[in-house]
């Protein structure tokens, strides 16, 4: 009997190895892992660089306290405010903890300013921002939050629909003790739901308006997965927080929150910490991983290979109209909406060897590694055009 808790339904197998997109089981079954530890495997399996990368480091120093520089920390920062709208980072070891550190930095910025009062964030019902105390109740899904009482305050609660208007009456719930709205970009957890580049727009009208804060939890959908660096980019929209976390480590966990020059600023010494968040090892990792994400062509061929991979899902969808009702999604993070419960099929999948993962609204999850071949999304075509035959 196994001694770990049961917060989780485990499924019933387990896997001695990886390599690129395959998972080989500890009972000697090869699967296609389109899993890859939910969009966290940015390059596949056993990847030999960052093998290499951790490695070399290992062999040197896995950790020291932020109370010294870190230059492998350093690098890393460096290189995201390069490429991307921020000034500065904060790192960390998991999207949850990115999030919190994205609220604390929202409501700090605001005290700075002598405004203690605007200290409330605005998310999305049903969205999902980590599992921490605090995060669940900024997602609102009372699945989460269900025997975790008393609510966390600061925290109010906007619809999004698929149909137009896309946040009805949202002005109003902006109040004067409003600090920031935080949304995902792409909604993962809850049904890869991407909010539209006019809404984003939107969003960061509204914000300059109302002189608060545009959050853009990328969590999960940002470091490539999209097909561009990060989701928001085609939108041109430049938000002031983003936590990351997943891609950007490749496996090994870091997490971030990234900030522009003028909300960074009320971060001064002793207002946010963490022991492990930035060390050594981590970044040498994350180092590795952005490597190999800003190699000439690797985001092209992100885009190139998921529009086939799309093209191919949407003529399943064609042949199958009574069993898949949308093809969701955006790069590599896809999903198949299905009319009924997603459960059976993802199961019939798994029995095909193929692995993959629910989300709300009866979404099957498909999050392939980046560097994914196209011979393996062909195979994993042919595996769900299979099961939908069986179904």
């Amino acid at each position: 009997m196994s001694a770990l808790a049961k917060n989780y339904n485990r499924r019933k197998i387990a896997f001695k190895k990886g390599k690129g997109s395959f998972l080989y089981a500890t009972n000697g079954k090869k699967y296609l892992d389109f899993v890859q530890g939910i969009a966290v495997n940015s390059l596949g399996h056993a990847n030999p660089y960052l093998i290499k990368a951790i490695n070399k480091q290992a062999n040197k120093v896995w950790h020291v306290s932020n109370a010294f520089i870190i230059p492998e920390g350093e690098k890393l920062a460096k290189r995201i405010k390069q490429k991307t709208f921020a000034d500065y980072v904060i790192f960390q070891n998991s999207g949850t903890e990115a999030t919190e550190a994205a609220i604390k930095v929202a409501r700090r910025y605001f005290y700075s300013k002598g405004k203690p009062y605007k200290n409330r964030i605005l998310c999305i019902k049903n969205s999902f921002h980590g599992r921490t105390i605090a995060a669940i109740f900024a997602s609102g899904s009372k699945k989460m939050t269900e025997g975790f009482g008393p609510k966390v305050p600061g925290f109010d609660h906007i619809e999004f629909r698929k149909f137009k208007p896309r946040f009805p009456n949202i002005r109003s719930k902006i109040k004067k003790n409003t600090a920031a709205i935080m949304v995902e970009t792409i909604m993962g957890e809850g049904g890869i739901k991407s909010i539209p580049d006019k809404c984003l727009k939107y969003l960061r009208k509204i914000c300059n308006e109302k002189k608060i804060l545009l959050i853009l939890d990328e969590v999960q959908c940002g470091i490539g997965r999209s097909g561009d660096f990060f989701a928001f980019e085609k939108s041109k929209v430049k938000p002031d927080i983003v936590p990351i976390a997943k891609g950007i480590g490749g496996g090994f966990p870091i997490g971030a929150v990234l900030m522009t020059k003028k909300v960074s600023s009320a971060m001064v010494p002793g207002t946010h910490g963490s022991t492990f968040g930035g060390n050594p090892l981590a970044m040498s990792v994350g180092n590795a991983v952005l490597d190999k994400i800003f190699e000439k062509g690797f985001l092209k061929n992100v885009k190139k290979i998921s529009k086939y991979f799309y093209n191919e899902l949407n003529k399943i969808k064609s042949d199958y109209p009574k069993l898949i009702k949308e093809v969701r999604g955006s790069g590599l993070l896809i999903g198949l909406q299905l009319f009924k419960d997603q459960k059976l099929f993802i199961q019939k999948l798994e029995d095909n060897k193929m692995l993959t993962i629910r989300a709300a609204e009866n979404v099957v999850r498909i999050l392939p590694p980046l560097n994914v071949k196209k011979y393996e999304i062909n195979l994993g075509i042919k595996i769900i055009r299979k099961v939908c035959k069986e179904l």
